[in-house]
């Protein structure tokens, strides 16, 4: 259960970063009948820090809050890559691990968790910018340069700046589900759900014209989930070759249409699995996967789980399947 949050810092911390970590994790949404998480900043290196901005932050808590997190922060900070951190640190992120909690790291913060050893034989990403410097120092870990975040639980690791706000919205839905992560996504007023495996930097050579053809597929694509589509029928639908239509669509997306439509699929999936008791096989239906078994295939390979289980996580044993 998700509850325990704190963002551990250290000096030279970036403010946008530490501040979508807050956003998510530390306001308080109980007027709208979200939960409140138990949020701390907490300073590896004593109650004053210096951000990169130029300003001083100041906080009460020290290493020892770490000890009952359900999850640990690391946002991103100045000189990350070329100092060491704290022994004391390291062995509370360890410890963390050991017992159960997550660790996020968003941007560079994944050099601490390289530091303490937590990256090794896993896969991990960091901004493009810093992804070769990852690889060098830590030969051992997985590291994927050109996508948002990877989920490697209980390690998650993301990429700049905005990733970081993707990565944090994915554990709320992974852990108390899609109508709690969307409603914080609305009030934060960004992208509900963006897929982990979306690129990084999504070429755009060319300025968008009045017509947005592809927008277009895609909002068609949204209201057909439950219809078999090819890229033929897309780009007939936007009147460009399907060789184009697909370029295209990697430009403006940072996906293919079939990942796209496949991950759109599964969301609609876990919306109705949270909020309604259709079966399997009409959820199937509905959402284009046409059988329960097909559905369970997709969604154990995006979620790890099946649906029947991850209704029981978010709706209760007593659910029918």
């Amino acid at each position: 259960m998700l509850q325990n949050v704190v963002a551990v810092l250290l000096d030279g911390v970036h403010p946008f970063e530490l501040g979508v970590v807050c956003e998510v994790f530390g306001l308080d949404r109980s007027d709208e009948g979200l939960p409140v998480y138990d949020f701390a900043v907490a300073s590896a290196e004593g109650p004053r820090l210096t951000t990169h901005a130029g300003f001083s932050v100041h906080t009460e808590h020290g290493l020892e809050r770490l000890e009952s997190a359900d999850l640990i922060t690391v946002p991103a900070g100045q000189s990350y890559l070329e100092r060491s951190y704290p022994p004391e640190l390291l062995d509370a992120l360890r410890r963390a691990v050991d017992r159960g909690a997550r660790v996020l790291s968003v941007c560079s913060g994944v050099f601490v968790l390289g530091a303490a050893g937590l990256l090794d034989g896993r896969r991990c990403t960091v901004h493009w910018r810093h992804a070769e410097e990852l690889a060098r120092r830590h030969p051992r870990a997985v590291v994927e340069p050109d996508v948002l975040y990877v989920d490697e639980d209980p390690v998650i690791t993301s990429a700049g700046t905005a990733a970081g706000i993707d990565a944090c919205l994915h554990i709320v839905r992974k852990e108390q589900g899609s109508e709690v992560a969307n409603a914080i996504a609305r009030r934060m007023v960004v992208p509900p759900h963006r897929d982990g495996g979306q690129a990084q930097y999504i070429e755009r050579p060319l300025p968008r014209s009045h017509c947005d053809t592809v927008g277009e597929t895609l909002a068609w694509m949204e209201r057909h989930l439950d219809r078999e589509v090819t890229v033929d029928q897309l780009a007939a639908r936007a009147h460009m070759s399907p060789r184009t239509y697909a370029r295209r669509f990697q430009q403006e997306t940072g996906t293919t249409p079939y990942r796209w439509l496949l991950r759109q699929r599964v969301l609609l999936a876990q919306r109705l699995l949270e909020s309604t008791d259709e079966t399997v096989d009409a959820i199937a239906g509905r959402t284009g996967f046409g059988n329960a078994a097909a559905l369970r295939h997709q969604f154990v390979r995006s979620l790890g789980t099946t649906p029947n289980a991850y209704r029981r996580t978010f709706r209760g044993p007593e659910v029918a399947a």
